[in-house]
Order: structure tokens, then sequence, then C-alpha cells
């Protein structure tokens, strides 16, 4: 009788550091998805290319969806774009509707749209990281040549801001122009 109470008890007990990290994990998923939703739509709503309050993000367990409605194709492709490169996003399902569903044939129009695009993600992938300071840093794009101006702190703070542009898509090149700052 000793030995079927104790081993209730343990039972009990088990089933119970069981339920609380269930529920320990659920809270830290649902914490991370919250993290994720708030930074996606700060990132949409920091853009100046897009209208962020026709867009809508819903985030269950890293994987964004993206819901509303955008002008263009290109402004699809940039919104999944700018949520894709966020950190703790495990992927984008992009069911914006497009509006305005004329086809640019001109290869100068698109090539423009394009670096518009560029521009976007390198700029918002500079405001997010701490380590270099975003808004004191310019960013151009022509034809897939990212050039980047203004000033940094140190060494590594340009080389890593020039790192995060060469890791955007459709950049070809980065001529990196940025001062470092006298301690």
């Amino acid at each position: 009788m000793k030995h079927s109470i104790c081993s209730l008890f343990v039972v009990a007990a088990l089933s119970s550091v069981s339920v609380s990290a269930l529920a320990d994990n659920t809270w830290k998923d649902s914490a991370k998805d919250a993290w994720i939703d708030g930074k996606a739509e700060t990132t949409l709503l920091l853009n100046g290319n897009l209208d962020s309050f026709d867009i809508n993000t819903d985030v269950k367990n890293g994987k964004v969806t993206l819901t509303g409605k955008v002008e263009s194709d290109v402004d699809k492709a940039l919104a999944a774009e700018l949520i894709a490169n966020l950190e703790g996003v495990e992927s984008v399902e992009n069911k914006l509707t497009v509006l305005n569903n004329d086809t640019i044939s001109d290869k100068d129009i698109m090539q423009t749209l394009k670096d518009t695009k560029v521009e976007t993600v390198v700029k918002t992938r500079l405001l997010f990281e701490s380590e270099v300071r975003g808004t004191d840093i310019e960013v151009e794009v022509d034809r897939g040549i990212v050039t980047l101006t203004g000033t940094v702190k140190s060494k590594e703070a340009k080389d890593l801001a020039g790192a995060i542009a060469k890791g955007a898509t459709d950049v070809t090149k980065v001529v990196n122009e940025l001062k470092i700052l006298p301690s």
C-alpha cells in the first residue's frame, strides 16, 4: 500500500512538472510569435513604399502569413522579403492581393522598382541591427549597386553594415563609403 501511494505521488509530481513545462513552452512560443508580429508590423510601418495599414500579419510558430492588399506585384514581393529577413521568422506565406495587376514591361522601370526594394530591405536591416546606428547611414541603390554613406563608431560597425548590405537579395556590389567617427 505504501508503495502504491509513493508511486501515485511520483506520477502526480511528474505530471504537474510536465504540464507546467508544456505551459511554459506554450507561453514562450506565444511570446516569440508576438515579438515577431510586432517586429513585422513595425518593419512594414517604417517602409515608405508600402501602405502598411492595408497589410495584416499573423504569426504562428515563426511562420508569418501576410494578408490584405497591395498596389503591385513588386509591393507584394517587397513585403514578403522584408518579413522573411527578420530574426525569428521561419517562413512567409504571402497571401497579399495585388490591386493593380498591370504588367510593366519596361526594363528600366523594373530595375528601378528592384532597386527600391533592395534599398528598403538594406535600410530596414540596418535599423534593426543594434551594432550599427542605422539612422546614421544613408543607403542608395543603382542597378543593384548599394552605396552606403554616413557615419559609424568603428571599423567593425562599418564592416558589419557592408556585410548586411551584401547579404540582401539582388545586390550585385556594395560601395562602402561609411566614415568612422573619431573616438
